[in-house]
């Protein structure tokens, strides 16, 4: 409340108020004795600038950001420059001290500590905050603070920490600019900025005051030992732009010619089915295998004109349809809204990809349109949703622990297929709970290849321009090296094997779901210590038999390094061991299902003319399926 002619004295109860974080109260009439008592919040912000105010009961002995600068106190001796001088604002980064006055060269940068170097820069965005008063520079100390006792307790050689200009963006998170500065040296190498990514992203700490949060980083300019490779890079760089004016000037008849050819590729890549026929009689696309391509009349007849009764589902992307091809086969059928459009290279891209798998434990694409401006994708219809819905319990009935090493199996063996038997091989990229559909028998099935990638033909990784993923399962390895390889598919399928385990999301109330095992399991790994963040569903951990050795294969999979973790030919071996040994509960063998399952219990979770309503993923998002039951 400034400028609002405030006059007399301030009532010491004023400052008992439980939640009161920031008073500012400057340029006023406030008057008398300033009394705060000793009630008053920890880290409470007053500012009384430019009032009357002529003494100050606690003058040493308090815990508060106070500013009494221009009140008759600050003109007596009692006055201490505690209160009477203005605090730097958290916005001038570095402390007033006498460097100050150094200046650095052009790209460099100087840090608190006085040192001119390359700082490694990005953003903090966090999901949630326990504060409101963003000028209040505890919570900037707290959080530099913690990072700096995380780097160097992990041997970095940091020289300091600095946030600064925080911002609340349109979701509602908590955004710092974020510079880290070299100890020892100008710069970092490029182990260091790696590991500093991987802490950063992982998160293997706590921060007071704040949530989780995930780290952004810029381009790194400098790492250590680069310039001369640079300065030769630029050298190299002038001779063949050089060399090739030269032969754009002698060849200057056929520049014509490269700029069709220019305009040809670029087509292309805008339209990357220009090159596929699909006027062709049988429907069939020469680049696919085993896919056949839908005429838009097709499944707008087997869907009655896309009615509304059809609908089963609906996203972000389109809607789904429930319909019957003319072979009888009933299909889910994809169809993007217009303005929704996938990319058509995302598009192509799935076609491709689906359209070579073929195996029991993958979800297959029976068909596709790309006809008169549509896009849609024909699946095989998939009956009882996700992984996901099945552990949260949104279907109305629980998986034993039988079932979910089940499960586990069948997933592992449609992932090993991708990875060794595919030609070529498949990175999935996206794996999680909710792109693990089960059918009528509670078989596990693995979906959405909209963000896929073929390996290359030695198979050892394809390098990305962009980091794909889902949060919570995305691998902090390929995050920070942009490294795609089979073992990206590995560390989030060892999450999925967490959840199986927990039914708890992968990030949970600020904790990484790996995390809380990690905590729960204790030093040495036991079971017995697992009970406080199982399922209850599948009872004490001391009566699921197998259960040690799978969390054991699970934390293998998230293991920090992709080297150290095992191939899912491995895991298949592994989860087959387990569930030889483990107790299996023979009601629900491969060819059990949820009418089976429901006939077999003597309370039936739902009831005659019952409706659910589930989430199931066909491709790129995920839609509602709507089913009906009786008793």
């Amino acid at each position: 409340m400034e400028n609002t002619q405030l006059q007399g004295q301030i009532p010491v109860d004023f400052f008992r108020l439980p939640q009161l974080e920031t008073v500012v109260l400057s340029n006023n009439n406030v008057s008398g004795v300033l009394n705060i008592g000793n009630s008053y919040r920890n880290n409470l912000t007053l500012d009384l600038r430019n009032n009357s105010i002529t003494d100050f009961m606690q003058k040493t002995d308090y815990n508060m950001e106070l500013t009494l600068i221009d009140n008759p106190i600050c003109n007596t001796n009692g006055a201490t420059s505690k209160y009477c001088t203005v605090e730097k604002h958290h916005d001038n980064v570095f402390p007033s001290n006498n460097c100050m006055a150094t200046s650095c060269s052009r790209d460099k940068v100087l840090s608190p500590n006085c040192g001119c170097s390359h700082p490694y820069t990005g953003t903090l965005h966090f999901f949630s905050f326990s504060f409101s008063d963003l000028q209040n520079l505890t919570y900037f100390k707290t959080l530099n603070g913690t990072l700096m006792t995380v780097f160097l307790s992990n041997g970095l050689p940091v020289d300091s920490v600095v946030s600064a200009n925080p911002t609340v963006d349109i979701y509602n998170y908590l955004q710092f600019s974020l510079q880290i500065f070299p100890s020892g040296q100008d710069s970092f190498n490029q182990t260091s900025i790696s590991t500093i990514g991987f802490l950063l992203n992982r998160q293997p700490f706590q921060l007071q005051y704040y949530g989780p949060f995930f780290f952004i980083d810029e381009p790194y300019c400098c790492f250590a030992g680069s310039k001369k490779s640079s300065n030769a890079g630029i050298i190299i760089g002038v001779a063949v732009g050089c060399s090739v004016l030269v032969l754009l000037i002698i060849f200057a008849g056929i520049y014509a010619f490269l700029q069709y050819r220019k305009a040809k590729r670029a087509s292309e890549r805008n339209d990357p089915f220009a090159s596929w026929d699909t006027k062709k009689g049988s429907g069939s696309v020469p680049q696919l295998q085993g896919a056949k391509g839908f005429s838009f009349e097709d499944l707008r007849k087997c869907t009655d004109n896309f009615s509304e009764s059809k609908c089963i589902g609906s996203g972000g992307y389109g809607k789904v349809y429930k319909g019957a091809i003319s072979s009888g086969q009933l299909v889910a059928i994809k169809r993007a809204q217009q303005g929704s459009m996938q990319g058509a290279s995302e598009f192509k891209t799935e076609i491709e990809l689906m359209s070579r798998i073929h195996h029991k434990n993958v979800v297959s694409l029976v068909g596709f349109c790309y006809d008169q401006g549509e896009q849609m994708l024909v699946y095989e219809y998939i009956s009882n949703g996700t992984l996901r819905d099945s552990l949260s319990g949104k279907i109305g009935f629980r998986l034993d622990w039988s079932r979910r090493l089940k499960i586990a199996l069948d997933a592992a063996r449609g992932l090993s297929y991708l990875h060794e038997l595919a030609n070529p091989p498949i990175i999935h990229r996206d794996i999680k709970s909710n792109n693990i559909l089960l059918d009528d028998h509670f078989n596990a099935k693995v979906a959405d290849f909209g963000l896929s990638k073929l390996m290359g033909d030695t198979g050892k990784g394809y390098v990305t321009t962009q980091v794909k993923g889902t949060l919570g399962y995305m691998d902090p390895e390929y995050y920070m090296t942009q490294q795609l390889t089979e073992k990206s598919d590995v560390y989030s399928f060892g999450v999925v094997m967490l959840e199986l385990i927990t039914a708890k999301a992968p990030i949970e109330h600020g904790k990484h779901i790996v995390r809380a095992v990690q905590e729960a399991m204790g030093d040495p790994i036991g079971s017995e210590n697992l009970d406080k963040i199982l399922d209850p569903a599948m009872g004490l951990g001391s009566e699921v038999g197998g259960l040690k050795k799978f969390v054991n294969l699970a934390m293998s999979c998230v293991g920090e390094s992709a080297a150290d973790r095992p191939t899912m030919g491995e895991v298949v071996r592994e989860i087959e061991n387990i569930l030889d040994s483990a107790p299996v509960n023979k009601k629900m063998d491969t060819k059990y299902s949820r009418s089976s399952y429901e006939e077999a219990n003597d309370e039936s979770p739902l009831h005659s003319h019952d409706t659910e309503v589930f989430d199931v993923s066909y491709g790129s998002f995920p839609f509602h399926i709507e089913h009906q039951y009786a008793n």
